[in-house]
């Protein structure tokens, strides 16, 4: 419950009609969950226009609009707020709703294509060990020290994620690690967050489905750089082509990590193999549980995070030692009979590479690596015959299959990605629908000492068909055919 002239102070207002001087207690942009005396901020969508259902929404209870055109009749009864982009003022009216919350804590967001998860999980399990209060903020989950709140999107909106950061803080929180991803940074749903740091991974082929050339994808990634206060840390990962493309117009002080060129924060790989990596960190040698050199960029920017956080190098280091990989990511199991199975949530093209690249670094080359993979409906439906590409040439056999379809025939998707399957590889390939038979069989396939990996999925535990999120996990189904 606020007081609508304190909400105010940094949307951008342009004009107010009408009395300011209001008790708000609740704050919506989604007109069926309008309430009494509640504030409205009607925001153009994507699939919505908020301004349709200004009148809907004063019926239900609202008091007063935000919105970015006034409408042609205005209710007297009615206070209305012009502001230049009602999706920015909706983030600055939530923050300044929950006592903007991201000030009160060290907050630490990560953006780029692969390793998000990963990473936030991981910093999150390091500051518990290390005894602070955290909060997390993934596409696996949303966490308050042990509490988990469930999560719908990689990134939540502007009112979800004051809501829980102001929780976080009420809780006891330090720090909060969130990921960031390219649709939120678009949609200005982190628009009033101020945080402490940020961390780019990398930045490959994905989302064009979204922001239709990879131009675009680069400059949204590149947003969350440029809007970083003078206080923040903004780190990158300089061995990818646009890690210092990131840095070029941040006011916030700049760090680099690398394990191929000079920088801030270098690490070696020593040693690779499935039960982890041996690293050189900083001049110093420790030993993990993670698998892969994908994994070594990830524990190097968590590393690099906890020492500009402020931690102490060997305290850091001891912890790192300690962590297991997320859910979902080259996350493992071995049946009595000697077969490995490996689920990961490889979904982009560059992904499924450095997954397919860790296993042949690792593997023996006597056994057999069987793939299963599929891609999602409704997505960038460009890297689908990639996909099956990598995958065919990378493994001795290869099962495509379906992934969450959503609203596509799972069929048209799986020809899409036979395309991409050069004809020498043809003869390894089959091709079955049903994404729980094509796991099983997999399973058949596989003798004592092969490799099977499920990719696409991973943390995952349903598969989306026609709107219908049907009950599916990949490492369940491993465990019952094996």
């Amino acid at each position: 419950m606020r007081n609508l002239t304190d909400i105010l102070n940094h949307c951008g207002v342009i004009q107010i009609i009408g009395n300011n001087n209001l008790i708000v207690n609740s704050l919506s942009f989604d007109s069926r969950k309008i309430e009494a005396d509640s504030l409205f901020i009607a925001v153009k969508g994507t699939q919505a226009d908020g301004h349709q259902y200004i009148n809907q929404t004063i019926e239900k209870g609202a008091i007063a609009i935000v919105c970015e055109e006034l409408p042609k009749e205005l209710n007297k009864k009615i206070t209305y707020i012009r502001v230049e982009n009602t999706s920015f003022a909706l983030g600055e009216i939530a923050s300044d709703f929950y006592y903007r919350p991201s000030e009160k804590l060290k907050l630490v967001g990560i953006t780029g294509t692969n390793g998000k998860t990963t990473t936030v999980t991981l910093l999150f399990n390091l500051f518990r060990s290390l005894g602070y209060n955290v909060g997390l903020l993934s596409t696996i989950a949303n966490r308050i020290n042990e509490a988990e709140i469930a999560s719908t999107h990689t990134t939540p909106d502007a009112i979800q994620l004051n809501a829980l950061l102001a929780e976080m803080y009420a809780k006891g929180c330090t720090h909060c690690f969130m990921e960031v991803s390219s649709h939120a940074l678009v949609q200005n749903r982190i628009a009033g967050l101020y945080f402490t740091g940020a961390i780019f991974s990398n930045i490959t082929h994905d989302h064009l489905d979204f922001h239709k050339t990879f131009a675009e994808y680069i400059k949204a990634k590149k947003l969350f750089f440029d809007t970083l206060p003078s206080e923040a840390f903004a780190l990158t990962n300089i061995d990818d082509k646009n890690g210092s493309v990131m840095l070029q117009n941040t006011k916030a002080t700049k760090y680099t990590y690398s394990l191929q060129s000079m920088a801030d924060f270098k690490c070696k790989i020593i040693e690779n193999e499935l039960h982890g990596l041996f690293l050189n960190i900083d001049g110093i040698e420790t030993s993990t549980k993670l698998v892969g050199s994908f994994n070594a960029y990830n524990l190097l920017a968590i590393y690099a995070s906890a020492i500009l956080l402020g931690e102490d190098k060997i305290e850091v280091l001891k912890e790192l030692s300690n962590l297991n990989t997320a859910e979902g990511r080259f996350d493992y199991i071995k049946s009595k009979n000697n077969i490995t199975a490996i689920v990961d949530y490889a979904h982009t093209p560059d992904a499924l590479l450095n997954v397919l690249r860790t296993i042949e670094a690792i593997r023996t080359k006597t056994e057999q690596l069987i793939t299963v993979v599929g891609a999602g409906g409704n997505r960038d439906a460009q890297k689908r015959p990639v996909m099956a590409k990598i995958a065919s040439e990378m493994s001795d056999k290869l099962i495509l299959t379906s992934d969450n379809p959503r609203d596509e025939d799972p069929e048209d998707i799986l020809h899409q990605m036979e395309a991409g399957v050069d004809i020498a590889f043809k003869k390894k390939v089959l091709t079955i629908v049903n994404r729980k038979e094509a796991i099983k069989t997999a399973c058949a396939m596989a003798q004592s000492g092969d490799i099977i990996l499920v990719a696409g999925k991973g943390h995952e535990k349903y598969q989306e068909i026609k709107g219908v999120k049907h009950n599916f996990d990949d490492k369940e189904i491993l465990k019952e055919f094996l």
